[in-house]
């Protein structure tokens, strides 16, 4: 943030990221959900094969050009790689922006008259004729979520093994310059989603056959994916489909009774991996109550599940912030309106003396919402829908606290500061009051 806090939840002293405890696996046993008061964090280092971070999130639109350079503008990244038809590829325009450490892939399919089969595009395995359907299907969405794997050909023979259906089996991408490659390979997630394996000694901005692209830095303080949140009708059948391939853990977890409004609900469970740092929660719909609920509408726009928001991590939450807000009508991405009076008056007590006087007005002026667990602060904000339909959006964040000892240095824990279940009240009346806007 801008300025010092005045202080940070208390804390014991820092313990070592990821420490292994005996449990049983999550993909030898049945998921179910318990409820946030009956959950208990534990990490059994389960992974079925390396897993390690996110590497980037790939959308499919039909204008690469001004969907990145909107995502570009609004949000402060710099285009760093191309691959179009400056540089041969007649099966799709991709454009990777890049701020921090988080990569965004902006992808349209080219004409299917003038495609051209016999050259192959940096992705082999791109399916033009699918592209396209995945457009009329489901308008501006996300279609791949990357991760870094320690072999990405392991990872895919693991995964189809353990029940995933293969997408895209192993490729060998080489760059003809350095002589370095990478593999990619890929399962279906959820939907039309696909988890993407990425791994290999290749040192370029993304994949090889993409074409450096220079600029100067626009960044303004978004340095990583934090956590990124699918939508699907049913929310056990999903999460073990996935615990039983990948062998990831659940992380936290939230029933209606938890977050719900009387007006609508969510179920919600969180996956991590062995190290913490892909974080995957995924909500269902919930039924019985007097509106609809924002899963279910999600769902119908989509036209079925469907990657519905990004947290983007930022150390600076009020420069990030006043930056975009400064942009939005010229461009830019428009924000849920902010929370009611009532929520700043009380925030003080809630949260107490971590923040300032002065930072408490600038939490306000900003609309910015606040939560916290026994660990550490959440600072959030979630933008409207991406696009046409009421469906993707960017949740900007910054987490404080958590400080644990890793390889020797300080860094902050996973999750810090939870996500936002002191919140979810709010933000559910927010959203149904913007859905009300919609006829949705």
């Amino acid at each position: 943030m801008s300025s010092p806090k005045k202080g940070s939840p208390k804390k014991g002293s820092p313990t070592k990221r990821g420490s292994p405890t005996k449990a049983e696996s999550p993909s030898k046993k049945k998921m179910k959900l318990v409820g946030y008061n009956n959950f208990v964090r534990h990490n059994p280092k389960s992974d079925k094969f390396d897993a390690r971070k996110f590497h980037h999130i790939e959308f499919y639109c039909q204008d690469a050009t001004n969907v990145s350079k909107r995502f570009g503008w609004g949000a402060g990244f710099k285009c760093v790689a191309k691959s179009d038809q400056s540089t041969g590829n007649h099966s799709y325009a991709s454009y990777v922006i890049q701020s921090g450490e988080l990569q965004l892939v902006i992808t349209a399919p080219y004409s299917r008259e003038n495609h051209k089969p016999d050259v192959v595009p940096p992705h082999p395995g791109f399916d033009i004729h699918a592209a396209h359907e995945f457009n009329n299907k489901h308008g501006l969405a996300v279609r791949a979520m990357g991760i870094t794997v320690g072999d990405a050909k392991v990872a895919h023979e693991v995964s189809v093994k353990n029940g995933a259906k293969s997408v895209c089996p192993p490729k060998t991408l080489k760059d003809k310059d350095s002589g370095k490659s990478l593999v990619i390979a890929e399962v279906q997630f959820y939907g039309d989603v696909v988890l993407r394996y990425v791994s290999g000694d290749y040192e370029g901005r993304f994949f090889p056959g993409y074409e450096n692209v220079e600029g100067p830095e626009v960044s303004i303080g978004i340095e990583r994916l934090d956590h990124a949140v699918g939508n699907v009708p049913k929310l056990i059948d999903a999460v073990q489909y996935v615990c039983d391939f990948t062998g990831w853990h659940e992380f936290a977890e939230f029933t209606t009774d938890d977050v719900g409004t009387v007006d609508s609900g969510l179920n919600s469970m969180v996956l991590a991996n062995n190290s913490e740092l892909i974080l995957l929660p995924m909500n269902e719909p919930t039924f019985g109550t007097k509106r609809k609920s924002q899963i279910q509408t999600f769902l119908e726009q989509n036209e079925g599940p469907g990657l519905q928001h990004m947290a983007l991590k930022t150390n600076d939450i009020f420069h990030t912030l006043a930056e975009m807000r400064k942009r939005t009508h010229l461009g830019g991405f428009d924000f849920m309106p902010k929370p009611s009076d009532a929520y700043y008056k009380n925030l003080p007590t809630k949260i107490g003396d971590v923040f300032t006087a002065d930072q408490y007005k600038k939490i306000e002026e900003l609309g910015l919402l606040v939560d916290k667990d026994d660990q550490g602060i959440l600072l959030q904000i979630f933008t409207k829908p991406l696009g046409d339909r009421p469906t993707c959006f960017f949740e900007i964040i910054e987490r404080v606290g958590c400080m644990e000892e890793f390889n020797g240095r300080l860094e902050q824990a996973a999750g810090c500061g939870g996500f936002g279940k002191g919140n979810f009240s709010e933000l559910f009346k927010s959203i149904e009051d913007y859905e009300r806007t919609l006829d949705v």
